[in-house]
């Protein structure tokens, strides 16, 4: 196995300089400014003290698209560029995003949409989706003048394939991954606490690692109109089934994220595989689209090679898609993945990942409305770590009206919860019965 240790990647605060080699500075802006449009993603709790951007805006066309982002102060920023598809991110110090609903989600000329959010403690991240390949041609912020508030703008240029791969040179193209840099050491919070604690050497309990998906700049699916976001509901349910566990007193428990931060997929297994986690569980909530008909229940995901059914291979695909849709640069995939492909051979690990989600399915078809085909398997980035038994676990569909009436209960919450905590108990009872056995 390659050395873990130089897969860490620690994001730095490299989000505090000025703009860097697609950012060339320049005067006043030149084109009329559009209307508001689009898709917000707004953080649930506004954090104090940081800029807040007010509005966000294109203007332009297919040759030339200008974004105005209006903030209560000037700020720094970086920008980069990542193809296929064709994007290009600003890393920005945290903002408090209080747009209109809807901004970012319809575009304007060189510029598809665009997405916002937090990515982690003390950065946010806005990512543009591009209808081809473009460059940054001018970037700068301008003072409050003429009763107009500070502006961050950003001009887009129409460019051929070759001048956009050119602008993906190793030296163009910062390796930004907004990540818990070292599971093992205390990974600082915007409120001061943190989200993976140290392990202490001589607690031998469990470690059981909670994965609340999605986060941040990612969404997840969404319900109605953009009000109930996937990334809220699987967080409120992940601190909730963590305080369960951790009141026992049976276990200890590391969460990948305790606030709306964006965690891409490799370093939320990460954290599970540099604990020696002996269980990894990922909560989501999935959505069927409109056309494909309507669908219910929970649904217990564990890895497999090839999915189980092709409602199984969609999911696994959509979830694989959230470092893209993060801005993370995924040609530069650590080798270890080819490692865990490599391990993902090591039959124990999957027997206890199948077991576990045996008993999940038993103890909360007695509290959950669980989906006709409640056990499934797919390729799943996220369940890849060879020596951690992990499973995946769809809460339900928030586009099915029962399913989210519950996913939004507290009493249901809580009642899941508790059963989930029961699967935990059930699991580590058997998996310590048979090693004593065994000794």
């Amino acid at each position: 196995m390659a050395n873990r240790a130089n897969h860490r990647v620690l994001l730095g605060y490299g989000l505090l300089c000025a703009a860097a080699f697609l950012c060339a500075e320049t005067a006043g802006p030149s084109a009329a400014e559009g209307p508001a449009t689009g898709s917000a993603m707004t953080l649930p709790v506004p954090a104090a003290g940081f800029p807040i951007a007010s509005d966000a805006r294109l203007a332009g066309d297919a040759k030339q698209t200008r974004f105005i982002l209006d903030l209560d102060r000037t700020i720094s920023f970086r920008a980069f560029a990542l193809a296929d598809p064709y994007r290009v991110i600003l890393d920005i110090p945290q903002v408090n995003f209080k747009l209109a609903a809807g901004t970012g989600a319809a575009g304007r000329g060189l510029i598809k949409a665009f997405r916002y959010g937090l990515v982690m403690p003390g950065g946010s991240r806005i990512v543009f989706d591009l209808t081809g390949p473009a460059k940054i041609a001018k970037s700068y912020v301008l003072e409050a003048a003429n009763e107009q508030p500070p502006r961050l703008v950003i001009e887009f240029e129409e460019v051929d394939r070759t001048a956009f791969v050119q602008l993906l040179a190793p030296e163009n193209r910062p390796e930004l991954r907004p990540a818990i840099a070292d599971a093992n050491a205390a990974v600082a919070r915007a409120d001061g606490s943190a989200t993976a604690k140290p392990v202490q050497v001589n607690d031998t309990r469990p470690l059981i690692v909670i994965d609340p998906g999605h986060g941040g700049i990612d969404n997840g699916t969404q319900a109605g109109g953009g009000d109930v976001m996937e990334k809220n509901l699987v967080l409120g349910f992940g601190l909730a089934l963590r305080d369960r566990i951790e009141k026992s007193g049976k276990y200890r428990v590391v969460m990948t994220r305790t606030d709306d931060t964006f965690i891409p997929l490799n370093d939320r297994v990460k954290v599970a595989r540099s604990q020696s986690a002996a269980l990894f569980v990922s909560i989501h909530a999935d959505a069927l689209p409109r056309h494909e008909g309507d669908a219910q229940g929970a649904t217990i995901y564990t890895l497999s090679d090839k999915a189980s059914d092709a409602e199984a291979e969609r999911l696994a695909e959509n979830e694989n898609k959230s470092d893209a849709i993060g801005g993370v640069n995924l040609t530069d995939e650590p080798t270890e993945v080819a490692d865990i492909l490599i391990d993902l051979a090591q039959r124990e690990t999957r027997t206890f990942s199948n077991r576990f989600a045996r008993l999940l399915m038993g103890e909360m078809k007695n509290t959950a409305r669980m989906h006709k085909h409640p056990l499934k398997s797919a390729g799943f980035r996220v369940l890849k770590a060879p020596d951690v038994p992990s499973v995946l676990v769809e809460l339900g569909y928030v586009s099915n009206k029962g399913d989210l009436e519950h996913l939004v209960s507290d009493n249901w919450r809580t009642k899941t919860v508790g059963s989930m905590a029961q699967a935990i108990d059930a699991f580590f009872a058997k998996r310590l019965a048979t090693a004593g056995a065994a000794k």
